[in-house]
C-alpha cells in the first residue's frame, strides 16, 4: 500500500452565485492553498474536509493500491490525479499523488 499526499493547489470563489443561491454560512470551507495532508491505506485524513473527501475518496483508494493511469493518459505521472470538490461556490482543486519510497 501507499500514501497518499493531498494538496491543496487552488481555490476559487463565486460570489456572484453565492449571493444568488446559498444561504449565509457561519463557517464556510476554511482550507488553504498550500495546505497538505497523507492518506495512508485509503483512508480519510484526520482534519479533512468530509465533504471534499466523498469527491476524493475513490482516487485516493486507487492510488493507495497502486492503481492509476485514471482517463488514459490524463495526468503526466499516472499515480495522480488532479481533481476538485464538489462545492460549488467555493471549489478547491486537490493534487493526489501515490508516495512511492
Amino acid at each position: 500500500m501507499y500514501k497518499v499526499r493531498i494538496t491543496a493547489l487552488r481555490r476559487t470563489e463565486y460570489p456572484d452565485l453565492s449571493e444568488k443561491l446559498e444561504y449565509p454560512l457561519e463557517e464556510p470551507c476554511c482550507l488553504s492553498v498550500g495546505q497538505s495532508w497523507i492518506s495512508e491505506e485509503g483512508e480519510c485524513p484526520e482534519g479533512f474536509c468530509p465533504t471534499a473527501w466523498e469527491t476524493l475518496a475513490p482516487f485516493a483508494e486507487k492510488l493507495s493500491r497502486g492503481e492509476g493511469g485514471f482517463y488514459g493518459k490524463w495526468m503526466r505521472n499516472p499515480l495522480s490525479a488532479l481533481l476538485s470538490c464538489n462545492d460549488g461556490f467555493r471549489p478547491v482543486s486537490f493534487l493526489l499523488e501515490a508516495i512511492v519510497e
